[in-house]
């Protein structure tokens, strides 16, 4: 007599208590898995009868020799958080299986059976085809990574953060650039009784919207790659002096300054690398021609040129001494050139370098200046005395010379300037 409360399959008479499959049409017929799977037929049993899995749910999938003793309720259960909840929500998993499974055997236990164990090899193929075809172009496009992978974070602190108004865990800024480019489709929707004509219409403000997104994060691109906002910050001049770099000359200054507009084509380091083969190509040009000018002079070894350059400098040398002399020869003969009308007069040998230039300036022979100035002294001196004192000054002498004079012996200290 068989055991009160287990099921035996009614073709090989076997144990099927775990699990079973039942006949829909026919009455008391239950098979094994392998009866079942053989096509057995027994009495009014057909193979083809509609069937339905009675499962027990106390056998395990694996085997007994699979770790942790998952039952098939529980492989069942697993399959549905994971199909719910998502691959790495484990708690959620977890809770869902069961109170009796933590969600670290939850991990293991998918990871090991359904990615890394037999099912998994059979199922994960080596090399996951792409199967989303990119129809725009490989890089750039509204769909391309160089878009959707947001760039490191500006190394920034939380002051210069507030400052920016910069959002480190998105890259964004409160006010980005065009601000409203989000109104072309905040109020799109797509209706299933919209004609042609409107469908194009959306799709135009789609685009639309797309280039606006590629034109903002272009101009972020540039800004990271010139390290734009550490200048602004101040920052860039630190980094400069950190690291010194060539002398610049001010030539290349105002070809950068020409060439800036290339910059939206060029990265920072494209850029560089551009001025800086510019430099080498003007080194070398430069070496051509001095090669070009050895040869010239009939020099065909390196060795000759150190003899060459040393006697070129000492030409070049002498040639700066000789005119260093000729011009201040030319100087002494100038000053000499300059008082040629009053230096042969008497008197000329008494006034000084001022005075000689004041009487060849107004045209005034020494003599007569020696006369006006012993007199206009001679009557200060007396005024200071006390002595009244009537001056009288030669009938040569009119007002416009009288006042040069008097300024100038004023300047000099001769007189003061309240008798002036």
């Amino acid at each position: 007599m068989a055991e009160l409360g287990k099921k035996y399959c009614v073709y090989c008479l076997a144990e099927v208590s775990p699990l079973r499959f039942r006949c829909t049409e026919c009455a008391d017929i239950e098979l094994c898995p392998d009866c079942f799977s053989a096509g057995a037929e027994i009495g009014p049993h057909r193979r083809w009868h509609g069937y339905q899995l009675v499962d027990g749910g106390r056998f395990t999938l694996w085997g007994a020799e699979a770790e942790g003793g998952w039952s098939s309720r529980e492989e069942q259960l697993l399959l549905d958080a994971i199909e719910q909840f998502g691959f790495g929500n484990w708690e959620d998993m977890a809770a869902h299986v069961g109170a009796s499974r933590t969600p670290q055997e939850v991990m293991e236990h998918y990871v090991s059976m359904y990615i890394h164990g037999n099912l998994g090899k059979a199922c994960i193929p080596d090399t996951i085809p792409n199967r989303v075809t990119d129809h725009t172009c490989p890089s750039g496009g509204p769909l391309s990574p160089s878009l959707t992978t947001p760039l490191p974070p500006l190394d920034i602190s939380v002051a210069e953060q507030q400052q920016l108004g910069y959002m480190p865990l998105r890259d964004d800024y409160e006010i980005e650039y065009d601000q409203d480019a989000e109104t072309l489709i905040s109020g799109l929707s797509v209706n299933y009784d919209d004609d042609d004509v409107e469908i194009e219409l959306k799709r135009a403000h789609v685009d639309m919207y797309v280039r606006k997104l590629k034109e903002r994060q272009r101009r972020k691109n540039i800004a990271r790659d010139y390290n734009l906002v550490p200048a602004f910050l101040g920052k860039d001049k630190k980094d400069k002096e950190k690291t010194p770099k060539r002398k610049i000359t001010k030539e290349e200054k105002e070809l950068r300054l020409k060439l800036r507009p290339l910059y939206q084509f060029m990265s920072c380091k494209e850029f560089e690398d551009f001025f800086e083969n510019m430099h080498k190509e003007r080194i070398l040009r430069a070496k051509i021609r001095e090669l070009q000018r050895y040869r010239r002079n009939g020099i065909t070894k390196m060795e000759e040129s150190a003899e060459y350059e040393a006697a070129r400098h000492k030409r070049e040398k002498r040639k700066e001494n000789k005119n260093i002399a000729s011009s201040k020869r030319g100087k002494e003969e100038g000053k000499e050139g300059e008082f040629a009308a009053i230096e042969n007069l008497p008197g000329f040998e008494l006034l000084s370098d001022r005075e000689k230039v004041l009487c060849s300036s107004l045209n005034l022979s020494p003599a007569r200046y020696l006369t006006v100035k012993t007199i206009i002294i001679k009557d200060h001196l007396q005024k200071r005395q006390g002595i009244p004192s009537k001056s009288r000054l030669p009938s040569y002498l009119d007002k416009v010379l009288k006042k040069r004079i008097l300024n100038f012996l004023t300047e000099s200290g001769w007189i003061s300037r309240d008798a002036s």
